[in-house]
C-alpha cells in the first residue's frame, strides 16, 4: 500500500501538474519558434502578447458572464476564447505592418528585429496592465474536478489523494487539438506547405510564386492564436496576472530552445521537458521517500530548490543546451 501512496503522491503533485504545465509551455514554445522559423527572429514580446489575449479573454469572459451567458460544466472563457484571438491576431498584424514591416523591407539583420520586439514587449505589457489592471485575478468557472481529493479516498481508501482539476483536463485536451490542427494545416493545406517552402528557401520560394505577405500574415495569425490559447489555459490553470506572463518568457524561449528553435516537434518536446524538469526539481520529495523506504524520517524536505528557484532550471537549462547542443534535440537552426 505505501508504493501506491507513494505512486498517487508523485502523480498528484508531479505527473499531473507537470503535464498541464507542459502543454501549456508547448504551446507558447511553438508560436516563438513558427515565428523564428519563417519570420527569422526571436521574439521577445510573445509573453506579452500572451498576457494582452488573455486579457481580452477574461474581458469578453465577464461580458458573457454578465449577459447570462455560461458554458455548463466548461469554463466560460472557452467561449470567449475565439473573440479574444480574432482580437489579438488584429492587434498583432497592425503592429507587424506599422513596426516590424520596415525592418523586412530593409532586410534588416536578426538581432535589430529582436531587439525591436523588446520594445513590442515593453509597450504590449503597458496595454495589458491599462487594459485589464496588475491584480490578480481568477476567471476559471464552470465544474472545479473531475476528481477531487474526498472522493479518491473514499473510493480507494488510501492515505494519498488524487485530485484532478477540470482545467488541467482542458488544458490537455485543447493542447492536444490544437496541436494536431496545426501540423494538419502545415502538412496538407496549401497555406501550410508555403509557410513550410519559406521558411526553408526564402529566395527559392518567392521565385516559386509564394506570396511573403501571406505567409507572414498568416504566421502573425498563428502565433496570435497559440499565444492566446496558452495564455488563456495558463490563467484558468492558475490565475492571471500581466507580470506572470512576462516571467513565463523565460522556460518557453527554453523550451523552443531545448526542442530545437525552428522545428515544432521540439518545441513539443521542450515544453515538457523543461516542466518536468521544473516541478521534480522544486517538488520535496519527503513524504515518497518515507512511503518507500519503512521507518525513514528525513530531517530536510530532500527538495532540490525551493519553488522561487523554479525558474533557475529552466535558465540552467537553457545553457547547458547552448553549450553543447545548440541545435536541440531535435536539430533545430542554431542559435
Amino acid at each position: 500500500m505505501d508504493i501506491l501512496n507513494a505512486f498517487v503522491a508523485i502523480l498528484n503533485y508531479i505527473i499531473v501538474p507537470a503535464t498541464a504545465y507542459g502543454a501549456q509551455l508547448a504551446l507558447g514554445a511553438l508560436g516563438v519558434t513558427l515565428i523564428y522559423g519563417i519570420l527569422r527572429f526571436s521574439n521577445f514580446a510573445h509573453g506579452d502578447t500572451m498576457a494582452f489575449g488573455t486579457g481580452l479573454t477574461i474581458l469578453v469572459t465577464w461580458g458573457l458572464q454578465s449577459a447570462g451567458i455560461s458554458f455548463g460544466p466548461l469554463p466560460t472563457a472557452l467561449l470567449a476564447l475565439p473573440f479574444g484571438i480574432a482580437l489579438t491576431a488584429a492587434m498583432v498584424l497592425a503592429t507587424d505592418k506599422v513596426v516590424y514591416s520596415y525592418y523586412r523591407k530593409v532586410r534588416a539583420a536578426p538581432i535589430y528585429i529582436t531587439m525591436v520586439s523588446v520594445g513590442v514587449m515593453f509597450v504590449m505589457n503597458g496595454l495589458t496592465r491599462v487594459l485589464i489592471g496588475v491584480d490578480e485575478i481568477k476567471f476559471a468557472d464552470g465544474a472545479r474536478f473531475l476528481i477531487s481529493a474526498a472522493d479518491f479516498k473514499a473510493a480507494t481508501g488510501m492515505t494519498e489523494a488524487l485530485a484532478i482539476r477540470g482545467s488541467t483536463a482542458i488544458t490537455v485536451i485543447t493542447a492536444g487539438l490544437v496541436v494536431w490542427a496545426l501540423f494538419w494545416f502545415l502538412a496538407k493545406t496549401r497555406t501550410g506547405k508555403s509557410m513550410r517552402a519559406y521558411a526553408d528557401n526564402e529566395d527559392l520560394a518567392l521565385l516559386s510564386g509564394i506570396d511573403p505577405n501571406r505567409v507572414v500574415a498568416v504566421t502573425w495569425v498563428i502565433a496570435a492564436a497559440l499565444a492566446t490559447i496558452a495564455g488563456t489555459l495558463y490563467g484558468l490553470d492558475k490565475s492571471f496576472k500581466a507580470f506572470n506572463y512576462f516571467q513565463l518568457l523565460l522556460p518557453i524561449f527554453a523550451a523552443a530552445i531545448v526542442g530545437g528553435l525552428g522545428s515544432p516537434l521540439g518545441a513539443i518536446a521542450g515544453g515538457f521537458v523543461i516542466a518536468f524538469s521544473e516541478v521534480s526539481i522544486t517538488y520535496a520529495w519527503k513524504k515518497v521517500a518515507m512511503y518507500l523506504i519503512p521507518g525513514y524520517e528525513p530531517e530536510g524536505l530532500l527538495q532540490l530548490l525551493s519553488t522561487e528557484y523554479k525558474f533557475a532550471v529552466s535558465f540552467a537549462i537553457l545553457i547547458i543546451v547552448l553549450l553543447f547542443k545548440p541545435t536541440g534535440l531535435f536539430k533545430g537552426k542554431s542559435v
